[in-house]
């Protein structure tokens, strides 16, 4: 399927949003989990390399660490899942911080493939302390991410960033951003997820507080929400309803991990349930013989 155009896409959204229908957007790490995904709805399909990981049954921070080149992994993924998408646009979540890459080109190559858009995944913004203080001091910092929005903006590629507080939403606003996610940590739940994140209360307030400074900078920018404590439907009914101006929720583990894990368990029970009913054994002995 070709790249959605991205005026199309927020023409959609904004219809959405005046009729007052949520913007569900969800990772896939499989192609099977894109059309799933798709079949039941969903409005964005992201492609990232933690998708790869967290299917895998690995945790999502995997995609943060060296295991392998996350663009390049992206691009492999592509041949999966989107040649069976049908309808809904296809995102790519791209290494921003990547030293090796020559982003137009990179950014180019991905719409030639068929994204309709771009995510910053893997992202500065999950590291804090000591060793966010040193990817910042030495050339690897959220700047280039803000960066990599801004080009892909000019390629007219609808650009979805993750931002972690107001500063950077008001940075990736002014780069561009359509739509800004507001990110409240790795998901909670299930055998991989994390253990501790904030409490739902505070993801209020976090979101509160970056959507005012995203809209500082640009009125019309699209706010979702993502991660953290928001891991299942009443979360992120919970959060819709108390956010100020939230647009919807954007899920990755518990969009394709979360669901898998549940069903794949339950089915896996409910067959070692049945019962061997029509099983009998003869012990007749007959010359020699057992029948």
């Amino acid at each position: 399927m070709p790249a959605i155009p991205r005026k199309d896409i927020l023409k959609k959204f904004r219809g959405m949003i005046d009729k007052g229908v949520p913007i569900v957007g969800g990772g896939a790490g499989t192609g099977l989990s894109a059309k799933a995904e798709e079949a039941g709805g969903i409005d964005l399909i992201i492609i990232y390399n933690s998708g790869r990981y967290r299917m895998a049954g690995r945790g999502s921070a995997a995609g943060l660490l060296a295991y392998g080149n996350a663009n390049e992994i992206v691009k492999e993924m592509a041949y999966e899942v989107l040649p069976v998408v049908r309808k809904t646009p296809v995102l790519a979540g791209v290494n921003g911080t990547d030293p090796f890459v020559i982003m137009p080109l990179l950014l180019s190559e991905l719409k030639t493939m068929g994204f309709s858009g771009v995510q910053n995944f893997p992202t500065i913004g999950l590291f804090d302390g000591s060793m966010r203080q040193s990817f910042e001091e030495t050339g690897m910092g959220f700047g280039l991410e803000v960066d990599m929005i801004a080009e892909a903006r000019k390629l007219d590629l609808l650009t979805t960033p993750y931002v972690f507080n107001p500063d950077e939403a008001r940075a990736m606003t002014r780069a561009g951003a359509d739509i800004v996610v507001a990110h409240m940590g790795v998901t909670t739940g299930g055998s991989i997820g994390a253990t501790s994140a904030k409490s739902l209360d505070d993801c209020v307030v976090a979101i509160d507080a970056i959507a005012e400074a995203a809209r500082s900078v640009r009125k019309d920018v699209i706010l979702l929400c993502h991660g953290g404590p928001i891991s299942m439907p009443d979360d992120a009914r919970y959060i819709l309803e108390r956010c100020k101006a939230l647009h919807g929720f954007y899920g990755a583990s518990s969009m394709e991990r979360l669901p898998a894990e549940a069903a794949i368990a339950r089915q896996t029970a409910d067959f070692k349930a049945v019962t061997l009913g029509g099983l009998k054994t003869t012990t007749k002995k007959k010359k020699g013989s057992w029948e």
